[in-house]
């Protein structure tokens, strides 16, 4: 009877622990354990990825590389930079530069820089980017690639490969000492269009025998076939350029391109400078820091 009895204890004992076996074996395999599931990756392999950056509409902050453009060159005096009067850091109320319409004046004063220079190429926006990087901004703007078109022949002007390669690693270099910044990148003007307004003044005309953008502008009422090829040339360049920052852009996820609405906009002699008919006047540059506040500001990019 008691043998009998003990069987019995013993058989509910090996049943319990078998039970408790599988039972720690199925919760095992529920959680994502040791054991994989048959039918698919296990709950860590299922985790989300991490999500891309939400774009900052109202940045703190602005650091501002580039060229001639962004220096204000002839938008005060002739042949001379006026900082004041920049689309993207500029202390001109009649311009009301990005940096004003973001961060307000006083804040602008500030926490606004500028580190373009007039004459840049792609190639200088490495240098540029380290120096616009200590500042720690929260938003820098790009607006190169004007000078790399716009040189004393056509033959001259900077490969596109170049041109990708110096943007590449002007990014590089930002991610490097700022890798939280957002990058709001101009497209490069449409040069055959300033061609085509300013070619109608006199006076325009004789500041280009100056040596300004003689690429394009060179014997500016030339019609021959040279001439027309030669536009023709540099207008393809330009549009070249445009994808490239396009399509570098679009690889960073804190990086904005304006998606060709400098190219795109339709500048007429009031928004050129009336020392050079090239370079924006002061109402040229307002109409560029309304651009790009309204692409730093849309809640998702337009590109």
């Amino acid at each position: 009877m008691r043998n009998s009895r003990h069987r019995k204890r013993a058989a509910v004992a090996l049943a319990t622990a078998a039970l408790t076996g599988f039972a720690t074996l199925t919760a095992c395999d529920a959680s994502g354990g040791d054991a994989t599931a048959p039918n698919g990756p296990s709950a860590q392999d299922r985790a989300a990825p991490e999500p891309a950056p939400v774009w900052d509409t109202g940045p703190r902050s602005l650091a501002a590389v580039g060229d001639s453009i962004t220096r204000g060159f002839d938008a005060c005096s002739v042949l001379s930079d006026c900082p004041e009067a920049s689309w993207a850091t500029g202390s001109d109320d009649g311009v009301r530069s990005l940096a004003q319409r973001l961060l307000g004046k006083q804040r602008a004063a500030t926490h606004s820089w500028n580190h373009a220079k007039t004459g840049a190429r792609m190639a200088d926006l490495p240098e540029q980017m380290t120096r616009a990087a200590a500042h720690e901004p929260e938003l820098v703007t790009v607006m190169a690639g004007a000078n790399d078109a716009c040189r004393p022949s056509v033959d001259r002007m900077t490969s596109v490969a170049d041109f990708r390669a110096d943007f590449q690693e002007s990014l590089r270099t930002l991610r490097r000492e700022a890798p939280k910044a957002q990058v709001y990148v101009m497209s490069v003007p449409d040069l055959k269009r300033l061609w085509s307004t300013g070619r109608t003044n006199q006076l325009g005309k004789q500041v280009w025998k100056l040596g300004i953008c003689a690429s394009m502008l060179a014997d500016a009422d030339s019609m021959n076939r040279a001439a027309t090829d030669r536009r023709a040339s540099v207008q393809a360049r330009v549009v070249a350029y445009n994808k490239v920052l396009k399509d570098v852009c679009a690889k960073d996820r804190r990086c904005r391109y304006d998606d060709g609405a400098v190219f795109d906009f339709r500048f007429d002699g009031d928004q050129l400078s009336h020392w050079d008919w090239f370079h924006p006047s002061k109402e040229g540059q307002s109409r560029l820091a309304e651009m790009a506040f309204r692409g730093v500001t849309a809640s998702r990019s337009q590109g």
